[in-house]
């Protein structure tokens, strides 16, 4: 018998192999996990995302400044203490060029698309695993807009 089978005659997967399907399964229970924290924080709620454009409430105001806060604070960790990725390599956050437009082109972009769908990006997702079907247009939507960004990026301001 080879080193590459075992016992059962089923070759053994590598430690690589066994790493990247260790990290996926990382990522899962964490898409997961981010998933109930998105319903429980009722950020997938037409309802709540409305009253936020109407100044109405100001729940979605402080949760989304509850997550800019923790990618501040995240972000300064990685910078200082130069945190490795999976891969052994530095995390490094390049700097951006000054200037405003394409934060309000790209503002612009992202709001409208959140009022029009009534959903950002992240519960897409959460909601298709709710049963919200709609949702299938939004993600057709979104990943146009993908496809697009991509097509145009070099004639954008970065």
């Amino acid at each position: 018998m080879t080193n590459s089978h075992n016992m059962t005659g089923i070759h053994d997967a590598p430690a690589s192999t066994t790493r990247t399907a260790t990290g996926l399964l990382a990522y899962l229970f964490a898409g997961l996990y981010f998933g109930v924290v998105l319903v429980k924080s009722e950020a997938t709620s037409w309802y709540r995302i409305q009253e936020m454009f109407r100044f109405e409430s100001f729940h979605m105001f402080g949760l989304i400044g509850s997550a800019v806060v923790t990618g501040m604070i995240s972000t300064t960790l990685l910078r200082r203490f130069g945190t490795r990725s999976r891969d052994g390599q530095i995390i490094a956050v390049t700097p951006k060029a000054k200037g405003w437009w394409r934060y309000i082109l790209g503002g612009l972009t992202f709001g409208v698309g959140w009022g029009l769908a009534g959903v950002c990006p992240g519960p897409i997702f959460v909601l298709l695993g709710a049963g919200v079907w709609p949702m299938l247009i939004v993600l057709a939507f979104a990943l146009l807009g993908t496809y697009l960004y991509g097509v145009l990026k070099d004639r954008l301001p970065h």
